[in-house]
């Protein structure tokens, strides 16, 4: 039971990096920017979920408001920071986007205070049991509401004339303007959508640990830069099953490697082997 638990435990975590993951992909997939900032707004949407929870008393509220008011942020990014660097090499954008993160960093120390912020009343903290199993609410959401998430993303990618253009834009962006389909209207939503997920899942990670602090966005920027490389840059798919094999792994990984490493240093020394016996990443197993 305990590996079944660690297993239980490896996909929630998983499904959350996906959430971030995915949103990080879509931005490469779209602009060839690594998108750093992305943590920043994973944290900000921890710190709106909070503070709107804690000021209606409503989860969902808070959940809903982050969403929107950091995919709008994410649009102004893309407007404001990487559209006027389009032309310019790759490396430029990825510099702003690192001094972008550490400026959000700085501002929600500022902003919010530097010792962290949590709720007054913890939501979905209760045990729910099944059979021999058991995990929080909170966990239970995550898990449930991950999928949906994926799953209307890629409903929406498949079958929509939005999603369909935004493929199509990252197939051949030449070919897709010929056809009728708007670049600029494409990346304003791509960008949308990737930020209300960092967004989304922000908010929950701050329900799981009851904890949001300045520096939350650190480590997960780290492990999704990790996880697309694993994935195959660019590659959904990819970025899905990375971010579930990288849960997995780190979860079974504290008991069998803990005395050595931490917890986190796992996804780096899975990064290393992966740049070391497979560059390409899991792009070209799942085609």
């Amino acid at each position: 039971m305990v590996y079944v638990d660690l297993l239980l435990q490896g996909l929630i975590n998983g499904f959350t990096y996906a959430l971030i993951a995915v949103g990080l992909t879509l931005v490469y997939g779209l602009l060839r920017i690594l998108h750093v900032a992305h943590a920043g707004l994973f944290t900000l949407g921890a710190y709106l979920t909070v503070t709107v929870t804690e000021a209606s008393g409503s989860l969902v509220l808070g959940l809903v408001v982050a969403c929107v008011a950091v995919g709008a942020l994410g649009m102004a990014v893309y407007r404001l920071l990487y559209e006027p660097m389009l032309g310019k090499p790759p490396f430029v954008a990825l510099v702003a986007s690192i001094g972008l993160f550490i400026l959000m960093e700085e501002l929600f120390r500022l902003v919010f205070g530097p010792y962290g912020n949590s709720f007054s009343m913890p939501p979905l903290m209760s045990r729910l049991e099944f059979g021999p199993l058991g995990m929080r609410s909170g966990e239970a959401v995550v898990l449930v509401s991950a999928i949906a998430w994926l799953a209307a993303l890629g409903v929406f990618t498949r079958y929509t004339r939005i999603g369909v253009g935004w493929r199509a834009t990252v197939s051949d962006p030449v070919v897709a303007r010929s056809f009728g389909i708007d670049p600029i209207r494409t990346r304003y939503v791509c960008f949308f959508i990737a930020s209300a997920l960092a967004a989304y899942a922000g908010g929950m990670v701050a329900v799981l640990n009851n904890l949001v602090e300045p520096t939350m966005g650190t480590v997960p920027s780290y492990k999704m830069l990790a996880i697309i490389v694993l994935g195959g840059l660019g590659s959904v798919a990819g970025t899905l099953v990375a971010s579930l094999v990288l849960g997995v792994v780190e979860a079974f990984g504290t008991i069998e490697l803990g005395r050595w490493l931490d917890r986190d240093s796992i996804a780096f020394v899975v990064l290393i082997l992966v740049l070391m016996l497979r560059p390409e990443g899991l792009r070209g197993a799942l085609r």
